[in-house]
């Protein structure tokens, strides 16, 4: 059997209250996603004798960078790439990127791409299909794109958060989206409220809650899911976008 150093694969920790820390990993080389928190993602690390070489943050909320600074006393050497645009707000980023940049991690191609809206200076990190694992294309998208729904607009605009949205989903399909909460459970619940014969919707719906019963994630979801029962995806106009985002902020369902 092999051992977890002899693979490659992405890993979700759930830390704080609904935060996932995602820990993409190949071979002994792992990079870490907007941890929350240090201890314990170096625990896990730890156990399982890996090293961090980059960790990428998509926004400076603290429930995302929290952790970075104490994982870099144990791995010192670590990238820390962020929006150049926020670098007064995460001042330890070594790598400073913007939109349409390439970099390249544990052998795989990654573009960045500008998502503002949940704050001014959010970014996602796109890689592309590839050969090696994981194969398939991979979405982190911190804050902005949810399991069924989206980011609050704390600092941009709804056309800004809209614009975001139809950048993601004009990705490929089969693309896997990590997002950095889960919400997914409270998203469709909400979004049946609205429409309740969707039956896209009510069979995803039953199937989070049956995952979440048991204590599993719900993530990753795809594009392809995101564009069939995430109404924000869904949405066709900025206005009708802008109209589902406030009923949601005043939702208590």
């Amino acid at each position: 059997m092999k051992t977890l150093k002899t693979q490659s694969g992405i890993k979700g920790i759930p830390l704080l209250k609904d935060n996932i820390c995602w820990i993409w990993f190949s071979g002994e080389n792992v990079v870490v996603v907007d941890p929350p928190e240090t201890k314990p993602i170096q625990t896990w690390l730890e156990s399982e004798a890996l090293t961090v070489v980059a960790i990428l943050q998509t926004h400076h909320h603290a429930d995302h960078i929290g952790g970075t600074q104490g994982l870099l006393k144990k791995w010192p050497k670590a990238e820390v790439v962020a929006a150049k645009a926020d670098r007064h707000r995460i001042p330890f980023q070594t790598l400073s990127v913007k939109d349409r940049d390439e970099i390249s991690l544990l052998g795989r191609r990654i573009k960045v791409i500008d998502v503002a809206g949940h704050t001014n200076a959010h970014v996602a990190y796109y890689l592309p299909k590839s050969k090696k694992e994981p194969c398939e294309p991979v979405l982190f998208c911190g804050d902005t794109l949810f399991g069924g729904g989206c980011g609050r607009i704390f600092e941009g605009t709804a056309d800004e958060m809209y614009l975001a949205l139809k950048r993601l989903s004009a990705l490929p399909e089969e693309t896997k989206v990590y997002c950095a909460h889960e919400y997914t459970q409270a998203n469709l619940l909400w979004a049946q409220s609205l429409y309740p014969d969707d039956h896209l919707i009510e069979k995803r719906l039953e199937l989070v809650s049956l995952l979440r019963s048991k204590g599993s994630l719900s993530l990753p979801s795809t594009i392809s899911l995101e564009k069939k029962t995430n109404l924000f995806i869904r949405a066709k106009t900025k206005r009708e976008f802008e109209t589902l985002r406030i009923h949601k902020d005043n939702w208590n369902g």
